[in-house]
Formats: structure tokens, sequence, C-alpha cells
């Protein structure tokens, strides 16, 4: 039933841990609203990159959205090509998803982007900076872009500045 609503939704989102996947999930379902697991699957047998009874795949809802996490004990990593956007409301929204997404071993990058302790590439995004972004005033598009390019974190109340052109 649950692989039926994914399709029906015509869009899941999979994250491939190399292992770890069940302590991600638990993570950003305790941290985000609308979030929940709906199944864990374990192997029946071993196989090539684990033993009967690990966790192979999770489904669960992240922040509204169909997913699911897998540990495939791959090479593979996360990188900057993808990553998940978060948007906040209020600057106390953004700083609570930084600090917790940052934790004490993530890396900050600029322009509202960190990686996560699972090597998971997030922005948070400020709705406020989304629509100076996409301002239709020219110059306020580039005195929000100009005030973020200066940011790694965003400020909310220096992107409300640079809209209202202080």
């Amino acid at each position: 039933m649950r692989r039926l609503k994914a399709i029906a939704d015509k869009l899941a989102i999979c994250l491939w841990f190399e292992s770890g996947a069940e302590d991600a999930v638990r993570f950003y379902c305790d941290l985000f609203p609308e979030s929940e697991i709906h199944s864990i699957n374990r192997s029946s047998t071993d196989w090539p990159g684990g033993k009967a009874g690990d966790v192979l795949t999770i489904d669960l809802t992240l922040l509204g959205t169909l997913a699911m996490a897998m540990n495939g004990n791959t090479d593979d990593s996360f990188t900057n090509a993808i990553s998940l956007q978060v948007f906040t409301d209020t600057q106390e929204e953004t700083d609570r998803y930084w600090d917790a997404l940052l934790g004490e071993t993530g890396s900050e990058m600029a322009c509202s982007w960190l990686t996560d302790r699972f090597g998971i590439r997030w922005q948070v995004a400020p709705r406020v900076l989304m629509e100076g972004l996409g301002h239709d005033d020219p110059d306020v598009k580039g005195r929000v872009f100009g005030a973020m390019m200066e940011m790694v974190k965003i400020d909310h109340a220096k992107i409300e500045a640079a809209i209202a052109g202080k």
C-alpha cells in the first residue's frame, strides 16, 4: 500500500546511505514537522552489504514529502549536486533548523547551505530570501542577492533591509 501511495504522488526522495539510515531518519523525523516513519524494512538474509536483520530501507514522510532511506554499503557519498531545501518563516525557525542540522560535526557553506553529520546537503532557506530573490524589481533582486552572498546562515533582518532598500 505504501508503494502505491508513492507512485500516486509521482515523486519521492531516495536517500542512499552507506550505513546509518535509521539514525538519520529518526533525527530528521524528530526535527521536522509533518515527518514520520512508516516502515523499517530489514533483510531476511545476509547480503553483500550486511547481515540478516540489518535495516535495508525505511519508508517515511519528511516534511510532508514521501521518501525512502536505504543502507547500501556504497562508496558513493552525497555531493553538492543535490540538496534538500527546508523553507523557514522566522529567524527562530531558521536558527533552530540550522543549529540542529549543523550539530557538532556538520559543516557550513555559503548562502544558506550546510552539510549535516550524515553527509546530506541542506539549504535552510527563509521564505523572505526566496521572495526577495524572485522579486519583480531587478534592483531588489540585486540587493537581496548581494546581501545573501555575504552570509552563511541567512539573517532575516538583513534580507528584509535589502528588500526595503536600507
